[in-house]
């Protein structure tokens, strides 16, 4: 028996599955394939390129930080074009933009250029990103089928950085940096071929309310801030003058944002979509969890290089047992418990999994077996992260109206976009202090070998950073396990009680009662 609940239209949505649901899904995965992977695959090439292109050490890190800034400044306004252009327009138009800024990036002659792609690049990224994950949420209304489609997106979605270190590593050791952009070319453009021809958005999901032009100036500028704040942070330290003004920025922006965002009678983000309990609950556990990944992959990728000497290539290799833990932690585990236990249960567990895998790498020394300690921790990080981020990626977006599922999945990739900015910073700020307090001491005491205790203290600087991770990742299990009170998708309570809110902001897309 079938029934709708909560829909103002019930006779727009057809409960027929759409025949090619799962040949989206291939060009969907593979669009988000794309972004991840851009997300670690220049950071290999970054300096080939610069020697290539003259690029100053003060200016090296705007090739990271223009996509950042882009990105996670525009991704609400993203979400938002999504649910007013249609989800698949969006799509296919993000798609052909990263391609062409790919194509611009890849070309360059000069500095300019090169941070004009970069950041053309994070500004179609920010309508690709929440138009993929709102298409899904939109496409897969089956309790059972979003599980597995979910599974797989989540498994690129946690995964999708490190095959990117591997993917980075061949291009730039086998080729040149210049293929680290050329590279996205045919991802985006079969992407937006095959999206095109089999992607069917379904009917009455569209948001065509006016655009929230007070909210889209205020969020954008509000992010900017944030992330720009963060990765300042990082170079320039804390106690920076503008990294201060730019925290104080951010703050007064999002604050003001919220503001006119609870009074517009057409708001750029309903507060309904993150006042919810549960999406905020994984709004919250996501963005921490992220923050604590984004660092080991910076320290990881540093020590397997710069202290143990591995090449790109073979550090890119030495992380794929972590991606066969995520996708084996979302395919196997996530998607085939997530119909018979509720979210929290599965993504507790998952995040205090990935926090005893970074507490191995706490053990790390200059001499560390690969086999004996980063092989179970990667095993045991990947399995966590692969388990949890299946459920969360499909409760962001379950119970939402249809209307409001881009801007909802939008706050899924800030989130983690705000995260990776903060894990960055924050870890390699407290990696950094820590280096320069053991090189300190230890001189003090007599040290004579400068170049063991340059590895020493570097490594000594990453366990002190991987410590903070071990509680930031405990921290992301005990707020998933209280705030998120839903029962199992499919069972009596789809998008859970507690939350606050009336029963008409509760579940409103269609589901299949059994």
């Amino acid at each position: 028996m079938s029934k709708t609940v909560g829909l103002d239209k019930p006779d727009q949505f057809s409960l027929t599955p759409d025949p090619s649901r799962w040949k989206a899904l291939a060009f969907i995965a593979l669009a988000q394939l794309m972004v991840v992977l851009d997300a670690t695959i220049v950071n290999i090439a970054l300096p080939s390129a610069q020697h290539a292109l003259d690029i100053s050490d003060a200016n090296k890190q705007w090739v990271i930080t223009a996509y950042a800034l882009a990105f996670g400044g525009l991704l609400l306004f993203g979400g938002r074009i999504a649910d007013l252009w249609g989800r698949k327009r969006t799509f296919v138009v993000g798609l052909l933009g990263f391609a062409a800024a790919s194509a611009l990036g890849g070309a360059a002659t000069g500095e300019a250029m090169l941070l004009g792609s970069r950041a053309l690049q994070g500004a179609f990224g920010a309508l690709l990103a929440p138009a993929a994950l709102s298409l899904l949420a939109v496409t897969f209304t089956d309790a059972k089928e979003r599980a597995k489609a979910f599974g797989i997106y989540g498994a690129i979605a946690g995964g999708g950085g490190a095959v990117g270190l591997i993917l980075g590593g061949f291009l730039t050791e086998y080729l040149n940096w210049r293929w680290t952009f050329f590279v996205n070319i045919p991802f985006a453009i079969v992407a937006a071929v095959g999206a095109y021809l089999v992607i069917r958005e379904p009917a009455g999901t569209r948001n065509r309310s006016p655009l929230d032009v007070p909210g889209v100036i205020l969020s954008t500028t509000g992010l900017v801030a944030l992330v720009y704040g963060f990765t300042r942070a990082e170079s320039a330290g804390w106690s920076d003058a503008l990294t201060i003004s730019m925290f104080i920025a951010s703050a007064v922006l999002l604050a003001t944002f919220v503001a006119v965002e609870a009074k517009v009678r057409h708001p750029l983000l309903p507060l309904r979509v993150i006042t919810n309990r549960n999406r905020g609950g994984v709004y919250l556990s996501l963005g921490l969890a992220i923050i604590a990944m984004f660092g080991l992959f910076l320290f990881l990728t540093y020590y397997l290089q710069v202290v143990q000497g591995f090449s790109p290539v073979k550090t890119g290799f030495a992380f794929l047992p972590m991606i066969a833990g995520m996708i084996t932690g979302s395919t196997q585990i996530g998607a085939r418990l997530m119909t018979r236990v509720p979210p929290r249960l599965l993504m507790g567990p998952g995040f205090l999994t990935a926090a005893v895998g970074m507490l191995l790498l706490t053990q790390l020394d200059i001499d560390t077996s690969y086999a004996g300690v980063i092989l179970p921790a990667q095993i045991l990080l990947g399995l966590g992260m692969g388990t949890a981020f299946m459920p969360a990626m499909s409760l962001a977006t379950i119970g939402v109206e249809p209307r409001d599922a881009g801007v909802a999945s939008a706050m899924v990739n800030t989130s983690q976009q705000v995260g990776g900015a903060i894990g960055t910073a924050l870890l390699n700020t407290i990696a950094a202090s820590a280096t320069t307090a053991y090189v300190t001491g230890h001189l003090a005491l007599g040290a004579t070998n400068p170049e063991l205790l340059k590895l020493q203290a570097m490594v000594h600087g990453f366990t002190a950073a991987i410590w903070w991770a071990v509680g930031i990742l405990a921290a992301a299990a005990v707020i998933a396990v209280t705030l998120i009170n839903t029962g199992r998708p499919g069972g009596s309570s789809l998008s859970g009680s507690g939350a606050g809110e009336d029963a008409e902001d509760e579940v409103r897309i269609p589901v299949v009662a059994h």
